[in-house]
């Protein structure tokens, strides 16, 4: 049978989802986990690949399994073996052609930022920093060319596996509270360090080194090396992934609220 899995994890000390030799990525612990409770080896497969020092409120995986457990046994006898930074939220059945990569239909992640002089202590790996003062109304005109259909090749990483540089952003938006700023961003799909190069062109024009249309230059150049660098990954997390309603999932979108700062 084919079950899926809610995770929620902080990624600091990960090496990103996907597995690697060194095994200190969250695939390769959840794997172990489910294998002892499943009693054979598992592999797991995600909505998404977070990378290194990237968190996640709602990802979500598949994977199969003949042995017959309840679902508590998936979500409190998976959590005792997994390290306290990741913990399944959810547990069920679903179809055997189910995919939790290839059927899910958008997918949604959020940076929070903090704005100050001096960078944050507490919120050093959960949150991303900047020391200059920004400018909201001018980061809110620029996120707003990010909506639509574009080619986003400006803000695709060198290594991006993805066959079409061609996304279409649903929602992009910026808000602030005090030193926080929030940016939020929905699409069908995301490219390699999209969201955290999309950020870091956002910031060149709060600062005021560049106008709004900055970011509508850097879509119509379709060139990752006329971009500005990667940010940080400490303030990005994977928000909800949707899926089909015929798959019988619970609301899997725990947004990051400016209320709570």
């Amino acid at each position: 049978m084919r079950i899926c899995l809610i995770l929620e994890y902080d990624g600091t000390h990960f090496n990103g989802w996907q597995s690697q030799p060194n095994k200190n990525t969250v695939q390769d612990y959840l794997n172990d986990a489910l294998a002892i409770i499943a009693n054979h080896p598992i592999t797991s497969i995600a909505a998404g690949r977070t990378d290194a020092g990237v968190h996640a409120l709602n990802q979500v995986i598949h994977f199969d399994t003949n042995t017959d457990r309840p679902m508590s046994a998936w979500i409190r006898g998976v959590n005792a073996s997994l390290p306290a930074a990741i913990r399944v939220q959810h547990a069920q059945v679903v179809g055997a052609t189910f995919h939790a990569r290839f059927d899910a239909y958008q997918r949604s992640y959020q940076y929070l930022l903090v704005n100050s002089p001096v960078a944050p202590a507490v919120m050093a790996n959960k949150a991303g920093w900047y020391h200059q003062p920004l400018d909201l109304g001018a980061m809110q005109q620029a996120i707003s060319y990010l909506r639509g259909q574009h080619d986003f090749s400006a803000f695709r990483a060198a290594r991006c596996q993805a066959k079409s540089s061609k996304k279409t952003m649903h929602l992009a938006t910026v808000n602030q509270h005090g030193p926080y700023f929030l940016f939020s961003f929905t699409a069908n799909a995301f490219l390699h360090h999209q969201v955290r190069n999309m950020i870091g062109a956002l910031i060149y024009v709060g600062k005021g080194k560049h106008d709004a249309a900055y970011i509508e230059y850097l879509l119509m150049q379709e060139d990752r090396s006329v971009s500005p660098p990667t940010f940080s990954p400490a303030g990005l997390y994977l928000t909800g992934v949707g899926y089909d309603k015929k798959w019988g999932l619970p609301a899997m979108h725990r947004h990051l609220s400016l209320s709570l700062m």
